[in-house]
């Protein structure tokens, strides 16, 4: 188990920013890496109503479970390795693994055998280190739609911020409102719930 804060800005981008992104950086097809992520929460979004958010992510050959929590800057994220067996579990029955995530959401007052999943979203992406900072460009796949985004990973949110606020107007993008992608799924699930 391991934890870590996560601090990133984040723009969705049109298709066609996108592609301006792999013009001006001069960025390599054979760069793109694909992960899947796969989502959980109960059936009334609890945890998603605490701002938290719960994932299997498929990376390679490997599974990791990861607990997002509201922290003063960013998100507190705790991971979990997975065997093959114990993903396969979750993901076809809908059974997670024991451990420190387990008692994480026990804490929050959500009982962990309400958790279901929900569904999986798959992202092809580039990474490339940016100033003092890591530049993320993501095309996601989930509930029949996709999108496009930039991240900028950082230890310093200040100094983050201003470099990515520098990077947008350089290219020309305007600043948009763009959540996670785990609240971008779970609002395009929602609707879908309730649209049935």
């Amino acid at each position: 188990m391991s934890q870590n804060i996560e601090i990133e800005f984040k723009n969705l981008l049109t298709k066609a920013e996108y592609e301006k992104f792999l013009v001006e950086f001069n960025l390599d097809k054979q760069q793109i890496f694909s992960q899947e992520n796969h989502y959980f929460d109960t059936k009334d979004f609890a945890l998603k109503n605490l701002g938290a958010a719960l994932r299997i992510r498929k990376k390679g050959g490997a599974y990791e479970m990861t607990l997002k929590q509201p922290a003063t800057v960013g998100l507190l994220e705790t991971n979990q390795r997975l065997s093959t067996e114990d993903a396969t579990v979750a993901l076809r029955f809908g059974q997670l693994p024991s451990g420190q995530i387990q008692q994480l959401i026990g804490e929050m007052s959500i009982p962990f055998s309400e958790i279901e999943y929900f569904g999986s979203l798959t992202t092809n992406r580039m990474e490339w280190k940016y100033k003092n900072g890591l530049l993320v460009l993501d095309h996601s796949s989930y509930l029949n739609f996709e999108d496009y985004e930039l991240e900028y990973e950082v230890e310093n949110f200040q100094e983050g911020q201003k470099t990515f606020q520098e990077l947008l107007k350089q290219m020309e993008i305007p600043v948009r409102k763009t959540d996670n992608k785990i609240r971008r799924f779970y609002n395009k699930k929602n609707k879908q719930q309730t649209s049935n």
